[in-house]
């Protein structure tokens, strides 16, 4: 006649620790998926895994074996023989910038001079050499234009000519040191940080190449929503039973009634053990058979009867079924002693 209560609600605490489980595993199958190895000309790339760690869940107070993973590289033979000789060609550079670097203290410690006297004595010891060999050698060639043309040393026009050429080279002059001036002082601090720079190459070195690997576009295990399947479960349990005690009324009711229109007896009443619930003995009949207090299932009022099923023991032509389920006539099973209470 279905189940005499509800089935009971999930644990919420096994529900998580199913879930977390679940997860836990699911993640542990993707990082093994993920893990690939790969090999490539330059060298390869392994995983392995290396041990495992406890994860305490505070919520279920379950523990988990939690895998751990080591990514090795290894270089082809070409690449691990070059590498080991740019280590040791980088280890001698670094002794090198060691003991170069050494005299840097003293020279940092004295700031680079670009005052306007120092970047012009720079702009005289560099670019005045070209300029002066150039305008000598115009001088050279005025004085023996001049010397051509009749004009002698001393004369007015002589004299006029060496004035504007004179005048010429100091605008000349001018103009050097103006155009000059910022390439004159870029100049000086480039000298400055060579020796810098130079220190600094010899701690770069040279650089091996390392094999380049490709990401690997591997598949993941979705997740399962282990909690909601159990609720699912649950709910559906729980509608299936709920479903079977409304049908037990129905059915319950509608045997009730048909006993009763069928037989038209009222000495007759069903005593079927599977129709009762909450069952006590209470004592016996004048002739010996058991007398029960009962509630018919779906019924909370308490009943007084005998049990159909040792009617049918004792005196068989007692006992009658209807739908499926017996029915005790009070009149056959106990005679002159008929009369235990209502509906019995």
């Amino acid at each position: 006649m279905g189940k005499k209560s509800a089935p009971a609600p999930p644990d919420p605490k096994e529900t998580s620790a199913a879930s977390t489980a679940t997860n836990v595993g699911t993640a542990i199958a993707n990082a093994f998926m993920g893990n690939v190895n790969q090999n490539t000309p330059d060298g390869s790339l392994s995983y392995s895994q290396t041990g495992t760690y406890k994860w305490h869940d505070p919520y279920t107070g379950k523990d988990y074996d939690i895998p751990t993973f080591t990514a090795t590289q290894t270089l082809s033979p070409t690449g691990q023989a070059t590498k080991d000789q740019t280590d040791a060609a980088q280890l001698n550079l670094g002794k090198i910038a060691n003991t170069q670097s050494a005299f840097l203290n003293d020279y940092l410690g004295k700031p680079v001079d670009l005052s306007s006297d120092n970047v012009s004595k720079y702009i005289d010891t560099h670019f005045m050499d070209d300029f002066n060999k150039t305008w000598d050698q115009n001088q050279s060639g005025l004085e023996t234009q001049l010397a051509n043309k009749g004009i002698n040393i001393g004369s007015d026009a002589y004299t006029r000519a060496m004035g504007d050429f004179s005048t010429q080279r100091a605008n000349a002059r001018d103009n050097l040191y103006g155009n000059a001036y910022g390439q004159a002082q870029q100049s000086i601090m480039a000298e400055r940080n060579q020796p810098i720079n130079e220190i600094s190459a010899l701690l770069n070195g040279s650089q091996v190449s390392q094999p380049n690997f490709v990401n690997t576009n591997m598949p993941t295990i979705p997740t399962t929503d282990v909690a909601g399947l159990i609720n699912t479960n649950y709910q559906q349990k729980l509608a299936a039973w709920q479903q079977q005690q409304a049908a037990t009324g129905g059915i319950l009711g509608g045997l009730f009634g048909l006993g009763s229109a069928f037989l038209g007896n009222p000495a007759l009443s069903f005593s079927d053990r599977r129709l009762k619930t909450d069952v006590k003995k209470i004592g016996k009949t004048n002739d010996g058979q058991n007398i029960y207090a009962y509630r018919y299932k779906g019924d909370s009022r308490p009943q007084i009867g005998l049990m159909a099923q040792e009617v049918e023991r004792k005196n068989p032509d007692a006992v009658v079924e209807v739908g499926g389920f017996k029915a005790v006539d009070y009149s056959k099973a106990l005679g002159t002693t008929f009369g235990l209470g209502k509906a019995a």
